[in-house]
């Protein structure tokens, strides 16, 4: 039996998503989104879960960031050799790109547990010798191009997936679209699906749309509208061919242009947001639709730095494959989770100095700061009184940064910029830090080695956040605006602060700062200096109240319940 056909013995879940962050060394992911799909994997993995995962190649992964010397961010292709952990399968599938044939092969990656359990991916590619020159670009970089571009990634992604498992002998129970990228799918079903037309007396009929809906998994992250994405008719009739007439697809994706998140709103079983606030958020978007909530969850042992593990193997044994062991933190004395969380917070100085030449201290009170580096996210609110701030927080603090911003994105590009012309004017004074090319192996050093974990998004633009999550399962405080994830793990004073009012108050960036001032001087600096009990007491409230629950794990068990084997 070859390592393929004994996953081919039962139906599976396909779970589509454009990007999968399996580790550092595999750079398909750009940030949040593909984390979590590798989440999603590893979980399904040790659960035992019947799954398999479809995603692109991308040989050249998302970018690769250096940052010169006036703060600059310089993006350089991200190239690896997917031969060292993969191997291409001989089974081609077709799609019509422009009216050309492309061949799309499959690489075979499997994700493996300790418990047993085994998870197959594929990764598609065109950059074979069949195709032509433009077409073996196709799953060369992640999020790269234009609309044109990402319009064919999306139809290998989609299309191209459907009959990749179809060919290689795939029985698929249900399609799992993690975003709208890959809701092209949709399309392919439907043509699979179709009826015979003398079946039937409306031509309408001749799609079995209720066979294609009972297929369709839909979890949508984005709660903006200008994230989902649209592509005009013209580019569509030009790229896409031999699926379903025009005005079935304007029937579903939207008659001004094709919006994927619509074609899979309409054509879904079961569609999610991925927190309660974030259900909301969707629902106001887009009303007539039913939309539940699964809230996000981080891989527990993935996420957790080699000291904690040490720390909950020694007293929560079992506590990887079952995440809600945490809940029993109590048992681990105070001292113990301070020297592992102390172990975490040297290695992350000593990696600060190494690549950067500042040199910080262990004994000061550390924030963390690193996601996407765009605007909404506002990784400078900290900064918005830097008189204030060094008032405050003048030998009392140092910040961490770290974070990409996407190529196209002037403003944060322009962030990253500001945050580091601020920590030179403030040298001497306030000790900051800005680590390059932000990646899996580098967000666990810093989820695990701060004290607090900063997260100030403009409301309601956070669907979830995952940060957070990992910086729990290590008992780092977080230290939040209340949106996404956090509205639901906060207990003020308990789990960590909030900044701002709450959330069904009107945001406001003035208030924002303000409570973030406020706290960080009169609550967060003296309770980590004059009260270490108090502060420890919190770390394990954030393993046993935070880590214990947002997991992947119980975020699994929710998709199989309420999502998988539901018709």
């Amino acid at each position: 039996m070859t390592k393929l056909e004994e996953f081919l013995k039962e139906p599976l879940i396909a779970y589509f998503s454009m990007e999968i962050g399996l580790s550092t060394d595999i750079p398909t992911y750009s940030g949040g989104l593909g984390v979590l799909a590798g989440d999603t994997i590893r979980s399904a993995a040790d659960l035992k879960l019947p799954l398999v995962g479809v995603t692109l190649l991308t040989k050249k992964g998302y970018f690769h960031q250096e940052i010169d010397e006036t703060g600059q961010q310089i993006e350089s292709p991200d190239e690896w050799n997917p031969w060292e952990y993969m191997k291409i399968l001989p089974e081609r599938a077709q799609v019509v790109i422009e009216g050309r044939e492309v061949e799309i092969a499959a690489w075979l990656y499997i994700q493996e547990s300790i418990t047993g359990g085994k998870v197959p991916i594929l990764f598609l590619d065109t950059d074979l010798e069949e195709n032509q020159p433009e077409d073996r670009g196709i799953t060369h970089f992640l999020y790269g191009g234009d609309a044109s571009y990402r319009l064919k990634q999306e139809i290998v992604l989609g299309i191209g997936g459907v009959r990749m498992l179809d060919r290689l002998g795939f029985d698929i129970k249900k399609y799992h679209m993690n975003e709208g990228h890959s809701s092209l799918l949709i399309l392919e079903l439907l043509r699979r699906y179709k009826r015979d037309i003398e079946e039937v007396w409306d031509e309408k009929l001749v799609w079995d749309l209720d066979r294609v809906r009972r297929l369709c998994v839909f979890t949508t992250h984005t709660p903006v509208e200008a994230g989902h994405d649209k592509f005009p008719y013209d580019l569509v009739e030009r790229t896409i061919s031999d699926l379903v007439p025009l005005e079935v697809i304007k029937e579903f994706g939207g008659e001004e242009h094709l919006n994927m998140t619509h074609l899979a709103l309409n054509l879904s079983h079961y569609i999610n947001g991925v927190a309660k606030k974030h259900r909301e958020v969707s629902q106001n978007m887009f009303p007539g639709y039913e939309i539940h909530a699964i809230t996000n969850g981080v891989h527990s042992y993935t996420w957790t730095s080699e000291p904690f593990k040490r720390l909950y193997d020694h007293y929560l044994p079992g506590w990887a494959n079952e995440p809600e062991i945490f809940v029993r933190v109590g048992k681990i004395p105070d001292e113990e989770i301070w020297k592992a969380h102390m172990e975490a917070k040297r290695e992350l100085i000593s990696l600060i100095q190494s690549d950067t030449g500042i040199q910080m201290d262990e004994g000061l009170l550390t924030i963390g700061f690193a996601r996407r580096a765009t605007a909404y996210k506002r990784a400078d609110l900290l900064f918005t009184d830097i008189e204030r701030l060094l008032r405050i927080g003048e030998g009392k603090i140092q910040i961490v940064y770290a974070g990409k911003a996407h190529p196209r994105d002037n403003p944060g590009k322009e962030l990253i910029k500001r945050i580091i012309q601020i920590s030179r004017e403030l040298d001497g004074r306030l000790k900051i830090a800005y680590l390059k090319n932000y990646n899996m192996d580098l967000a666990l050093k810093i989820v695990a080695g701060v004290d607090v974990w900063l997260n100030t998004p403009m409301r309601p633009y956070e669907a979830s956040g995952t940060s957070g999550m990992k910086a729990a399962h290590n008992g780092v405080l977080n230290f939040s605006v209340l949106d996404g994830w956090w509205i639901e793990g906060h207990i003020e004073g308990y789990t960590g602060w909030s900044i701002g009012p709450p959330p069904d108050v009107e945001a406001d960036p003035a208030k924002d700062a303000e409570d973030l001032y406020n706290k960080l001087e009169n609550v967060v600096l003296p309770t980590f200096y004059n009260d270490r009990h108090t502060w420890v007491r919190m770390m394990q409230n954030a393993i046993g109240k935070v880590a214990y629950y947002f997991n992947s794990h119980r975020m699994m068990r929710r998709y199989v319940t309420e999502a998988y084997i539901r018709d």
